[in-house]
């Protein structure tokens, strides 16, 4: 049975990658870079071997922990990533508890991150290649650190699918994990002063670490090394505890989850009203118009993208350094809308199969690209706009308005236009509707990333020419440049979304059934 588990989470997988050459790409890419950054670690642990034992014992503890904490946490909080086979499709099998653990343990342990893991855990015997006997122990210690790793992802998933896993508790999680990865960093340019400034604290931090649930089992070689068997010891079994603790729980949230499965909720009642589709005119665009603006509200995967709307001052501010100079502040504007005029470029994909309906009731191209960017723009278009003018409040930069707005704008219009292009042109494998925001297949994050910066250098070359002189107005301070960028991007932005709607609809005239095709493909 364990082998029949293993087995089938290969074969689901290369099923997966025969679907898409992109994909397939984008596994070799990860793999290539996963194998370079186990090669650095690997080589850094080597190099260890040559320190002292306490600064190996910091660096070993400190690293395992946060090793053993990114196994845990993260799955939960990005559940869907890797999850090949689900405990909840086996729902209808006879298997028995005891194999089913141990299979999807062992399929753990042989994925991508598993192999990589135990690779750099074994790696650590060669830390204490002086030391015999804690080398043997760091080999022991590697295993229980590995199988800790493991079944402490699968642990905490089953944990919460007991708690439950609807709409609102997805979003909920969805928000937990989004706003520390956008801020991560900030995060880590934070921690990396605070090291700087009490690098000699490591050791006493890594001490405490040592006797944590997380820290302990990658501390008891470097004891072993300096003598202190009696400390090992304990830490050893706090490490074996954790571990036992782990399956223990992991089978008693597994053994829920199959007993009583998740069910779908009962749809609650409409609201009495026609929403959005009695604000918009009663037009195909009206229509597309109004069920976007809808998605934009109501779809977790288009609420992520404005989470990180408010963050971007944080980012502004870190990355340029505040010292009291807002400055830095007057590009808040401008980037917000870049982010927001993209964020439409892969529409049809979220759509899903749910694209049929307009096809089925003949919307044309240039109505379902009216209605798009119209949706978007309801609230791209003032957010953007108020946040120039806020911006230059704050920082007194009044001269400065007429070229920040010319970027603005242009981004804008002409962000529209590329998007309504590319989304009629091409679909990319996203999450599907009532799924994980992050839930990625494989392959499809790379494709997707690759193909957001494509269109994000397609359009900086687009705005250019405002960008030009709004920059020729911020160095010599001759507004009369600032106007001229405004009015630039005002015409060509409004030129250049004209032809991406009637360029954008007309490929969605031609490609209409071929789009549906490629997204019942990425389903």
């Amino acid at each position: 049975m364990v082998a029949t588990l293993v087995r089938l989470r290969f074969l689901l997988l290369w099923n997966a990658l025969q679907r898409s050459p992109w994909q397939m790409v984008a596994v070799v890419i990860g793999g290539l870079y996963g194998l370079g950054i186990l090669i650095g670690v690997v080589a850094g642990l080597v190099g260890l071997g040559f320190a002292p034992i306490d600064v190996a014992r910091t660096a070993v503890v400190l690293a395992g922990a946060a090793l053993v904490l990114g196994w845990t946490f993260l799955p939960v909080l990005t559940s869907g990533i890797d999850q090949t086979v689900e405990p909840a499709r086996l729902v209808a099998f006879p298997i028995p508890i005891p194999k089913l653990l141990v299979g999807l343990a062992v399929s753990g342990v042989l994925g991508v991150p598993g192999i990589v893991t135990s690779v750099a855990a074994l790696a650590t015997t060669l830390t204490w290649w002086r030391y015999p006997l804690a080398a043997l122990a760091a080999v022991v210690c590697a295993v229980i650190g590995v199988l800790t790793c493991v079944i402490g992802s699968r642990m905490l998933v089953a944990l919460v699918s007991v708690i439950g896993e609807g709409r609102r508790f997805r979003e909920a999680k969805g928000l937990v994990v989004f706003i520390p990865l956008i801020l991560l960093g900030p995060i880590i340019l934070g921690l990396q002063r605070l090291l700087s400034d009490d690098f000699d604290s490591l050791p006493q931090i890594a001490s405490i670490v040592a006797w944590t649930p997380f820290g302990a089992i990658w501390a008891v070689p470097a004891d072993v090394a300096a003598g202190q068997f009696g400390r090992a010891g304990l830490e050893f079994l706090i490490g074996v505890a954790t571990l036992v603790v782990f399956a223990l729980a992991w089978r008693w949230g597994l053994a829920k989850a199959l007993e009583t499965p998740a069910r779908s909720m009962p749809a609650k009642a409409a609201k009495r009203g026609l929403g959005f589709f009695g604000v918009f005119p009663g037009t195909p665009a009206g229509a597309v118009a109004a069920r976007a603006l809808t998605y934009w509200i109501r779809d977790p995967r288009y609420a992520q993208s404005l989470i990180t709307l408010p963050l971007v001052p944080v980012f502004v501010l870190v990355y340029a350094g505040s010292n009291g100079d807002l400055t830095p502040l007057n590009s808040v504007g401008p980037i917000i809308a870049f982010l927001l005029a993209l964020s439409i470029y892969a529409d049809v994909s979220y759509d899903n199969t749910a694209f049929a309906l307009h096809l089925q009731r003949g919307v044309s191209g240039r109505d379902d690209r009216i209605g798009r960017v119209l949706a978007l723009a309801v609230f791209a278009v003032p957010l953007s706009l108020l946040t120039v003018l806020a911006t230059v409040w704050l920082t007194g930069a009044w001269t400065a308005l007429p070229g920040l707005l010319g970027i603005t704008v242009g981004v804008l219009l002409s962000g529209f236009g590329l998007s309504s292009l590319v989304s009629g042109r091409f679909v990319f494998a996203v999450p599907a509707p009532g799924e994980s925001p992050f839930k990625s297949k494989p392959g499809g994050g790379f494709s997707l990333t690759l193909s957001l910066f494509a269109t994000w250098g397609i359009l900086a070359v687009l705005v250019l020419p405002e960008l030009v002189f709004a920059i020729v107005s911020f160095v010599s301070g001759q507004i009369v440049y600032g106007w001229i960028s405004l009015a630039l991007g005002i015409l060509l932005g409004a030129v250049l979304l004209v032809i991406g709607i009637r360029v954008g609809g007309d490929i969605y005239d031609r490609r209409g059934p071929e789009l549906l095709a490629a997204l019942q493909r990425l389903k």
